[in-house]
């Protein structure tokens, strides 16, 4: 009985390999668990921890955040700004691609949704980079990697989800992220500009003839005209929360409102459009509350039989031997490994709330290893076998584009997450600089 929490995560983790699906491994694993550790009393428990996760307000914030970058996907915002952005940078080599990292970044803070943002960038900008003779590598590498900025960029659901399970306010996860997250469009960019200086080749510019058109006054008004929308946005949801106007939750019914207020200024919006949007964010919020109810039975039965307890003695063993920093060099290894095979939000909702505690009665600010997992679970989407990122890219994307080059273009780019990662951890201020200058003020 002492190791059946280890037994149970064995289950799980053989069960999950196996194919089957997430929810009912969670369940079925909980149920089975917890009638051989509780026994029938286990179903007088389980019904309050479900009621706890339904009746959360934080967790509002996920369905509103889901629609308002459902309904920015269907307003053209990313078609316009791809064009404008491309035109700004495409005289320099590897203007294309950085371009595509920017627009990355900025529907990131606009959407938080990744396989949006990697559909749309995907339909859209590899056709175009193809067309200007850019390799099929570093063309798919940049929007797999681009499209996966919302996870760590403000607003993303991400944050939302773990500042919940952890307990940190989401608002102050909003914040610390801002940073870490123009870290790794920086190092992005530095990997697009020495690659094409390196083999000019594979990123080549524009031709200029084709720009002498676009006098700056054209280009400049057409740069305003695309940058405006995604920075109301921005505003309107991350300046409400930064500057204590809104609850985060509050600040995403403002995003949706201010989404489908896009749409309309942009001549896009219909009725059709408004049911297919609502219809996309129902089946996005049942699939995470579905699984976060299985979380929720699971991480009742594993802390009840002393799951966490032990993960603590073996952890604590390491840390007397070797130091924190040894044990958190193993979670983060663990997580990437992880997220090999598992999605972001299983990783969330199984893995987090066993590991954070442990992590903080270690000494680490809570802020700080938040941000740490969710960089870290960024990643989740870009490796192979089960990168959801490749799998959106891979649907839309040209025949002539094969699952070989997705696979080899993203390498690079994943490491320079690891770097980016490393860099997080080895300045700790980069997470918590801004919200100590806000709460100061």
């Amino acid at each position: 009985m002492e190791y059946l929490p280890g037994w149970m995560f064995l289950a799980l983790t053989i069960l999950l390999m196996a194919g089957f699906p997430v929810t009912f491994t969670l369940l079925g694993t909980s149920l089975c668990f917890g009638l051989i550790g509780f026994g029938w009393n286990f179903f007088n428990l389980l019904p309050l921890r479900i009621w706890g996760v339904m009746t959360n307000d934080t967790l509002l914030a996920v369905p509103l955040f889901v629609f308002m970058g459902v309904m920015l996907e269907r307003s053209g915002l990313a078609e316009e700004l791809l064009d404008t952005m491309g035109l700004l940078f495409g005289r320099i080599k590897g203007g294309l691609a950085v371009s595509v990292v920017l627009v990355g970044a900025l529907l990131g803070a606009s959407t938080g949704i990744v396989g949006a943002t990697v559909v749309t960038m995907g339909l859209l900008a590899v056709p175009i980079m193809l067309k200007r003779g850019y390799q099929k590598e570093l063309a798919t590498g940049t929007v797999s990697a681009s499209g996966t900025l919302g996870q760590i960029i403000p607003p993303s659901i991400v944050l939302v989800l773990i500042g919940d399970i952890v307990g940190v306010p989401v608002g102050d996860l909003f914040m610390g992220a801002v940073f870490p997250g123009l870290v790794l469009v920086g190092l992005y960019i530095i990997y697009i500009f020495a690659a094409a200086l390196i083999r000019p080749e594979i990123a080549p510019a524009i031709p200029r003839e084709e720009l002498a058109a676009l006098t700056p006054k054209i280009l400049f008004t057409r740069v305003i005209k695309a940058l405006f929308p995604p920075l109301f946005l921005m505003v309107a949801v991350l300046g409400s929360i930064f500057a204590g106007i809104a609850s985060p939750t509050e600040a995403a019914a403002v995003g949706a409102v201010g989404a489908t207020f896009l749409t309309l200024a942009n001549r896009k919006f219909t009725i059709n459009i408004l049911r297919e949007v609502m219809s996309s964010t129902m089946q996005l919020t049942c699939m995470v509350f579905i699984i976060l109810v299985g979380a929720a039975a699971f991480g009742l039965v594993f802390r009840g039989l002393g799951g966490d307890g032990l993960v603590r003695e073996f952890l604590g063993g390491i840390s007397e031997s070797h130091g924190k920093y040894f044990v958190l060099a193993i979670v983060m290894l663990l997580i990437f490994i992880i997220g090999f095979f598992l999605d972001f939000i299983e990783i969330t909702f199984i893995h987090v709330p066993v590991l954070a505690p442990i992590m903080i009665e270690f000494g680490f600010d809570p802020l700080w290893f938040c941000i740490l997992i969710a960089v870290n679970l960024q990643t989740s989407f870009m490796t192979p076998p089960f990168g959801f990122s490749l799998f959106y890219l891979k649907a839309v994307t040209p025949p002539e584009i094969k699952t070989g080059h997705i696979y080899r273009g993203i390498i690079p780019f994943v490491i320079f997450q690891m770097i980016g990662l490393l860099i997080v951890i080895l300045f700790p201020e980069l997470v918590t600089w801004l919200p100590k200058i806000v709460f100061a003020n």
